[in-house]
């Protein structure tokens, strides 16, 4: 099986464990406006492999949405992040890993490996 062509991988830095559960949302942007593309939730061990290959995922401009008020209701904490929308370019024939560092009252992403 070859590598997706986009990935994440989400961990809880308040407890230092995935965040296992987490919905997130894929948009494209075409002619200025998102259009949602896939829906998925995290692994238990916080990773989403996107079901993409090089063929079907043009490049672009894309946006992960995460559901993160969704992720800490469910584990009983406040945040002040309803959710984390991360927007990101790709060019045809490469791989994308965007992970997210997460926890209640902060975030950090970057583009991984």
């Amino acid at each position: 099986m070859s590598r997706p062509v986009l990935s994440s991988h989400v961990l809880d830095t308040s407890t230092g464990r995935p965040a296992a559960g987490l919905f997130v949302e894929l948009y494209k942007n075409k002619d200025s406006s998102w259009t949602l593309w896939h829906s998925s939730m995290t692994t238990s061990d916080g990773r989403i492999q996107f079901p993409f290959s090089n063929d079907s995922m043009a490049a672009g401009t894309y946006k992960l949405m995460f559901k993160v008020g969704d992720y800490y209701k469910m584990h009983d904490k406040e945040t002040i992040y309803p959710f984390v929308e991360i927007t990101f370019n790709t060019k045809d024939g490469e791989h994308y890993h965007i992970p997210l560092l997460l926890s209640p009252y902060g975030y950090t992403t970057y583009r991984g490996s």
